[in-house]
Protein backbone atom coordinates (compact mmCIF):
# COMPACT_ATOMS: atom_id res chain seq x y z
CA UNK A 1 0.00 0.00 0.00
CA UNK A 2 2.85 2.60 0.20
CA UNK A 3 3.31 3.09 -3.23
CA UNK A 4 -0.37 4.59 -4.13
CA UNK A 5 -0.15 6.38 -0.62
CA UNK A 6 2.82 7.60 -1.94
CA UNK A 7 0.89 8.66 -5.17
CA UNK A 8 -1.75 9.92 -3.80
CA UNK A 9 0.17 12.43 -1.16
CA UNK A 10 2.65 13.35 -4.21
CA UNK A 11 -0.31 14.69 -6.09
CA UNK A 12 -1.79 16.54 -2.95
CA UNK A 13 1.50 18.43 -2.31
CA UNK A 14 1.63 19.17 -6.47
CA UNK A 15 -1.32 20.11 -6.62
CA UNK A 16 -0.97 22.66 -3.57
CA UNK A 17 2.26 23.99 -5.12
CA UNK A 18 0.65 24.62 -8.60
CA UNK A 19 -1.92 26.61 -6.74
CA UNK A 20 0.31 28.50 -4.70
CA UNK A 21 2.09 29.10 -7.90
CA UNK A 22 5.57 27.24 -6.81
CA UNK A 23 5.13 24.84 -9.96
CA UNK A 24 3.23 25.02 -13.56
CA UNK A 25 1.70 22.58 -14.98
CA UNK A 26 4.85 20.74 -16.00
CA UNK A 27 6.46 21.22 -13.02
CA UNK A 28 3.46 19.59 -11.32
CA UNK A 29 3.46 16.46 -13.03
CA UNK A 30 7.26 15.79 -12.59
CA UNK A 31 6.75 16.72 -8.91
CA UNK A 32 3.91 13.83 -8.57
CA UNK A 33 6.55 11.42 -10.62
CA UNK A 34 9.48 12.17 -7.81
CA UNK A 35 7.40 12.29 -5.18
CA UNK A 36 5.48 8.89 -5.95
CA UNK A 37 8.90 7.43 -6.14
CA UNK A 38 10.54 9.22 -2.73
CA UNK A 39 6.99 8.94 -1.17
CA UNK A 40 6.37 5.33 -2.35
CA UNK A 41 9.25 3.79 -2.45
CA UNK A 42 11.75 5.36 0.02
CA UNK A 43 9.24 5.75 3.07
CA UNK A 44 8.60 8.56 5.58
CA UNK A 45 12.30 9.30 6.30
CA UNK A 46 12.99 9.97 2.68
CA UNK A 47 9.94 12.10 2.38
CA UNK A 48 11.00 14.43 5.28
CA UNK A 49 14.34 15.64 3.41
CA UNK A 50 12.37 15.92 -0.21
CA UNK A 51 9.96 18.02 1.98
CA UNK A 52 12.77 20.03 3.56
CA UNK A 53 14.12 21.14 0.03
CA UNK A 54 11.42 21.90 -1.60
CA UNK A 55 9.35 23.56 1.24
CA UNK A 56 12.64 26.26 2.21
CA UNK A 57 13.64 26.76 -1.81
CA UNK A 58 9.95 27.48 -2.58
CA UNK A 59 9.98 29.71 0.19
CA UNK A 60 13.28 31.78 -0.03
CA UNK A 61 12.22 32.13 -3.43
CA UNK A 62 8.99 33.98 -2.31
CA UNK A 63 10.65 35.81 0.67
CA UNK A 64 13.06 39.34 0.17
CA UNK A 65 10.99 39.66 -3.41
CA UNK A 66 11.21 43.42 -3.44
CA UNK A 67 14.82 43.31 -2.31
CA UNK A 68 15.29 41.08 -5.43
CA UNK A 69 13.48 43.36 -7.91
CA UNK A 70 15.36 43.38 -11.26
CA UNK A 71 17.82 40.40 -10.68
CA UNK A 72 14.77 37.95 -12.60
CA UNK A 73 16.60 39.33 -15.60
CA UNK A 74 19.82 37.55 -14.81
CA UNK A 75 18.01 33.70 -14.68
CA UNK A 76 16.26 31.47 -17.38
CA UNK A 77 13.64 30.82 -15.64
CA UNK A 78 11.24 32.29 -12.34
CA UNK A 79 9.44 30.97 -8.95
CA UNK A 80 7.14 28.82 -10.84
CA UNK A 81 8.87 25.87 -11.56
CA UNK A 82 9.06 23.56 -14.44
CA UNK A 83 9.39 19.67 -14.88
CA UNK A 84 13.63 21.09 -16.49
CA UNK A 85 13.44 22.23 -12.68
CA UNK A 86 11.65 19.56 -11.05
CA UNK A 87 13.99 16.70 -12.66
CA UNK A 88 17.73 19.06 -12.61
CA UNK A 89 17.08 19.25 -8.94
CA UNK A 90 15.61 15.91 -7.54
CA UNK A 91 15.90 13.72 -10.22
CA UNK A 92 19.17 12.26 -9.20
CA UNK A 93 17.93 12.65 -5.61
CA UNK A 94 15.08 10.04 -6.77
CA UNK A 95 17.42 8.22 -8.47
CA UNK A 96 18.90 7.31 -5.18
CA UNK A 97 15.68 6.11 -3.85
CA UNK A 98 15.87 3.28 -6.47
CA UNK A 99 19.47 2.11 -5.65
CA UNK A 100 18.16 1.47 -2.12
CA UNK A 101 15.57 -0.35 -3.57
CA UNK A 102 17.53 -2.72 -5.08
CA UNK A 103 19.92 -2.46 -2.24
CA UNK A 104 18.25 -2.41 0.56
CA UNK A 105 21.35 -2.99 2.95
CA UNK A 106 23.97 -0.95 1.79
CA UNK A 107 23.91 2.84 2.75
CA UNK A 108 24.77 3.96 -0.65
CA UNK A 109 21.54 5.41 -1.43
CA UNK A 110 20.66 7.10 1.41
CA UNK A 111 23.78 8.88 1.75
CA UNK A 112 23.80 9.66 -2.25
CA UNK A 113 19.71 10.65 -1.58
CA UNK A 114 20.90 13.00 1.07
CA UNK A 115 24.04 14.64 -0.92
CA UNK A 116 22.67 15.01 -4.13
CA UNK A 117 19.58 17.15 -2.13
CA UNK A 118 21.71 19.04 0.15
CA UNK A 119 23.88 20.14 -2.81
CA UNK A 120 20.83 21.29 -4.90
CA UNK A 121 19.57 22.73 -1.51
CA UNK A 122 22.98 24.83 -0.72
CA UNK A 123 23.21 26.26 -4.25
CA UNK A 124 19.29 27.57 -3.74
CA UNK A 125 20.30 29.00 0.10
CA UNK A 126 22.92 30.19 -2.00
CA UNK A 127 21.21 31.94 -5.02
CA UNK A 128 18.27 32.97 -2.78
CA UNK A 129 20.27 35.05 0.03
CA UNK A 130 23.24 35.67 -1.39
CA UNK A 131 21.59 38.08 -3.61
CA UNK A 132 21.02 40.29 -0.23
CA UNK A 133 24.33 40.81 0.40
CA UNK A 134 24.84 44.72 0.16
CA UNK A 135 28.09 43.84 -1.59
CA UNK A 136 28.61 42.84 -5.20
CA UNK A 137 30.06 39.26 -5.08
CA UNK A 138 33.12 38.29 -6.63
CA UNK A 139 33.89 35.94 -9.51
CA UNK A 140 34.96 32.42 -8.57
CA UNK A 141 37.55 32.05 -10.78
CA UNK A 142 39.27 35.40 -10.33
CA UNK A 143 38.21 36.74 -7.11
CA UNK A 144 39.77 40.26 -8.05
CA UNK A 145 36.85 40.80 -10.08
CA UNK A 146 33.25 42.33 -8.95
CA UNK A 147 30.27 41.19 -10.91
CA UNK A 148 26.57 42.09 -10.44
CA UNK A 149 24.74 40.49 -8.10
CA UNK A 150 22.87 37.88 -9.72
CA UNK A 151 25.34 36.92 -12.34
CA UNK A 152 26.10 33.31 -12.82
CA UNK A 153 29.35 32.15 -11.09
CA UNK A 154 29.51 35.21 -8.65
CA UNK A 155 29.96 33.97 -4.66
CA UNK A 156 30.76 35.84 -1.41
CA UNK A 157 31.13 35.28 1.87
CA UNK A 158 27.36 35.56 2.74
CA UNK A 159 26.05 33.65 0.00
CA UNK A 160 28.58 30.70 1.18
CA UNK A 161 27.65 30.78 4.74
CA UNK A 162 24.12 30.69 3.07
CA UNK A 163 24.88 27.91 0.91
CA UNK A 164 26.37 26.01 4.16
CA UNK A 165 23.39 26.67 6.05
CA UNK A 166 21.34 25.05 3.06
CA UNK A 167 23.54 22.04 3.29
CA UNK A 168 23.04 21.37 6.88
CA UNK A 169 19.16 21.75 6.84
CA UNK A 170 19.49 18.84 4.62
CA UNK A 171 22.29 17.02 6.73
CA UNK A 172 20.65 17.26 9.92
CA UNK A 173 17.62 14.87 9.33
CA UNK A 174 19.82 13.00 7.49
CA UNK A 175 21.99 12.24 10.48
CA UNK A 176 19.02 12.37 12.83
CA UNK A 177 17.23 9.11 10.85
CA UNK A 178 20.59 7.32 10.86
CA UNK A 179 21.90 8.06 14.73
CA UNK A 180 25.20 8.60 12.65
CA UNK A 181 26.74 12.13 13.44
CA UNK A 182 29.69 11.67 11.07
CA UNK A 183 26.87 11.72 8.18
CA UNK A 184 26.28 15.31 9.24
CA UNK A 185 29.50 16.34 8.51
CA UNK A 186 29.85 14.88 5.21
CA UNK A 187 26.54 15.85 3.92
CA UNK A 188 27.16 18.98 4.62
CA UNK A 189 30.65 19.18 3.20
CA UNK A 190 29.38 17.61 0.12
CA UNK A 191 26.79 20.02 -0.44
CA UNK A 192 28.73 22.97 -0.09
CA UNK A 193 30.84 21.39 -2.42
CA UNK A 194 27.76 20.84 -5.14
CA UNK A 195 26.93 24.57 -4.99
CA UNK A 196 30.48 25.80 -5.17
CA UNK A 197 31.08 23.62 -8.14
CA UNK A 198 27.46 24.89 -9.64
CA UNK A 199 29.10 28.72 -9.15
CA UNK A 200 32.64 27.49 -11.10
CA UNK A 201 30.30 25.70 -13.86
CA UNK A 202 28.51 29.16 -14.03
CA UNK A 203 31.20 31.13 -14.37
CA UNK A 204 32.91 29.02 -17.18
CA UNK A 205 30.96 26.59 -19.76
CA UNK A 206 27.58 27.39 -18.71
CA UNK A 207 25.05 28.83 -21.67
CA UNK A 208 25.25 32.39 -21.05
CA UNK A 209 23.67 35.08 -22.94
CA UNK A 210 23.48 38.58 -24.09
CA UNK A 211 20.81 41.35 -24.36
CA UNK A 212 21.50 44.46 -27.01
CA UNK A 213 18.54 46.35 -25.91
CA UNK A 214 19.57 46.33 -22.00
CA UNK A 215 23.63 45.72 -22.72
CA UNK A 216 22.89 42.49 -19.85
CA UNK A 217 24.56 39.56 -19.90
CA UNK A 218 21.76 37.09 -19.16
CA UNK A 219 21.14 33.38 -18.76
CA UNK A 220 17.49 33.86 -20.64
CA UNK A 221 17.36 32.62 -24.05
CA UNK A 222 15.52 32.68 -26.35
CA UNK A 223 14.12 36.23 -25.23
CA UNK A 224 15.28 38.51 -22.80
CA UNK A 225 12.94 40.02 -20.44
CA UNK A 226 12.09 43.41 -22.07
CA UNK A 227 11.30 40.90 -25.32
CA UNK A 228 14.74 41.37 -27.18
CA UNK A 229 16.25 38.18 -29.02
CA UNK A 230 19.73 37.27 -26.80
CA UNK A 231 23.11 36.46 -28.36
CA UNK A 232 25.02 33.21 -27.27
CA UNK A 233 27.67 34.85 -25.48
CA UNK A 234 29.79 32.15 -23.99
CA UNK A 235 29.49 28.30 -22.95
CA UNK A 236 27.81 25.82 -23.81
CA UNK A 237 24.62 25.83 -25.97
CA UNK A 238 22.99 22.85 -24.12
CA UNK A 239 24.28 23.54 -21.03
CA UNK A 240 21.49 25.54 -19.31
CA UNK A 241 20.63 25.99 -15.81
CA UNK A 242 19.09 22.89 -15.14
CA UNK A 243 21.63 20.69 -16.34
CA UNK A 244 24.11 22.73 -13.95
CA UNK A 245 21.87 22.33 -11.19
CA UNK A 246 21.76 18.16 -11.62
CA UNK A 247 25.71 18.34 -12.17
CA UNK A 248 25.76 20.23 -8.37
CA UNK A 249 23.92 17.49 -7.48
CA UNK A 250 26.32 14.73 -8.97
CA UNK A 251 29.01 16.35 -7.99
CA UNK A 252 27.74 16.59 -3.76
CA UNK A 253 26.86 12.62 -4.99
CA UNK A 254 30.32 12.54 -5.99
CA UNK A 255 32.25 14.12 -3.55
CA UNK A 256 30.23 11.94 -0.41
CA UNK A 257 30.78 8.54 -2.19
CA UNK A 258 34.29 8.85 -2.49
CA UNK A 259 34.80 10.20 1.16
CA UNK A 260 32.57 7.25 2.07
CA UNK A 261 34.70 4.65 -0.14
CA UNK A 262 37.93 5.91 1.44
CA UNK A 263 37.70 7.35 4.76
CA UNK A 264 34.66 6.29 6.05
Amino acid sequence: MQLPLGFILAIIIAYLAYRAHSLNKSGAIAATVVGTVVFGVGGLEWAVLLLIFFITSSGLSRLFKKRKQGLEEKFSKGHERDAGQVFGNGGLATAFVLVHFLFPESTVGWVGFAAALAAVNADTWATELGVLNPTPPRMITDLRKRVEKGTSGGISLFGTFASLLGASVIALPAALFTDDWSLFLLITASGLAGSLFDSLLGATVQAMYYCPTDDKETEKHPFHTCGTETVHLRGWRWLDNDWVNFACGACGVGVALLVTAFIR
